[in-house]
């Protein structure tokens, strides 16, 4: 008794078929959760009040870029690590000499190199000398003798006769600052985990 066996279409041509619609089902699930978690975290930053500026510096990327993989991966990464993951995790932040942490009040205004301005600037940009104030309950104070501008900042004063002279607060002296936690980076990129097997299996069955 003899057995014939024929297959059609041929086996090895369905195996190269399902593999290639594998690595595209892969690479397609790998770039939608991706994209899909750049999207979810630069969401998270603009609701949490930090501004679209640091949003953008959210990107991704996916490996391999030209051709579909069974082995695609994708990285998504922000190019500003220490200012996300500071409001990522919210940590202790203590001053790098041991002393104080000088938080500027609004009378102190703001750097000209951009972000908080530091005492030594404001002493150079105004001419003004700083007086320290201990407190032993609250925070401690720089302060300086001048007069406040119409935009609420602290001035030298030109007044000869020291009209309008005050002395005004311009920094808060503190140990440490506990930033609060503002994001939740991990949150996201687990559902960003746990969907692509849905998606690996919905874009090789279509």
């Amino acid at each position: 008794m003899k057995l014939k066996l024929d297959i059609d279409p041929d086996i090895v041509a369905m195996m190269a078929a399902e593999v290639a619609a594998g690595e595209r089902a892969v690479s397609a699930a790998i770039r939608e959760a991706g994209t899909g978690l750049k999207a979810a975290w630069r969401l998270q930053i603009t609701g949490a009040g930090l501004g679209p500026r640091l949003a953008r510096t959210i990107r991704s990327e996916q490996f391999p870029k030209a051709t579909p993989s069974l082995n695609a991966a994708a990285v998504v990464w922000s190019n500003a690590p220490v200012i996300v993951g500071a409001h990522d995790t919210g940590p202790l932040i203590r001053s790098k000499n041991g002393f104080w942490l000088a938080i500027p009040t609004p009378a102190a205004g703001k750097s000209l190199r951009g972000g908080r301005i530091t005492p030594g600037e404001w002493e150079r940009r105004t001419g003004l000398r700083l007086r320290f104030i201990y407190r032993s309950r609250g925070p401690s104070l720089l302060v300086a003798e001048g007069r406040l501008n119409t935009k609420g900042r602290a001035v030298a004063s030109r007044s000869k006769t020291g009209r309008g002279l005050v002395t005004a607060p311009i920094f808060l002296l503190v140990p440490q600052v506990k930033l609060p936690k503002r994001l939740d980076l991990a949150r996201d990129a687990a559902r960003a985990h746990d969907a692509v097997p849905g998606l690996i299996v919905a874009g090789w069955l279509n």
